[in-house]
């Protein structure tokens, strides 16, 4: 394994971006919109086993008080290996003094939890496909 991290947006594939998502099992949307997000974020991270992408996460946030992670994802082929944490790392380091929130795909808390984020009681959310969201488990 040869591992690459990059932490800008410039020259990455948006093509691959939603691949990586349907083999995770999460939810996706066209490149073009993915390439917004990550490029609107203030937090980026890219993994790459030499030239192959294989992992990605990303953190929107106000840069001083508050954060939000999203699209964590790390190819099946390369999960367990520490790849995750050290992105998660990177994420939460970049922004220095902010706390943090997310949604975990139902059954990644663990992974989560194993770096000190804990569940929330009053967390609510307000999904534009809120049906969808429920039966994959994410709302009551």
């Amino acid at each position: 394994m040869n591992l690459k991290f990059q932490t800008n947006c410039e020259g990455i594939d948006w093509e691959l971006v939603p691949e990586l998502l349907k083999t995770v099992g999460m939810g996706f949307r066209t490149p073009e919109v993915h390439q917004q997000s990550f490029s609107g974020s203030a937090s980026v991270v890219f993994v790459y086993d030499d030239e192959l992408l294989i992992g990605f996460a990303r953190a929107i946030s106000d840069g001083v008080t508050q954060a939000a992670v999203y699209d964590v994802a790390v190819s099946p082929l390369y999960q367990g290996r520490g790849i995750g944490k050290i992105m998660m790392e990177h994420i939460v380091n970049s922004l220095p003094g902010c706390s943090f929130i997310l949604y975990a795909s139902p059954g990644k808390e663990p992974f989560y939890e194993k770096l000190n984020f804990r569940k929330m009681k009053t967390g609510m959310a307000l999904f534009v496909k809120q049906e969808v969201m429920r039966v994959r488990g994410f709302t009551e």
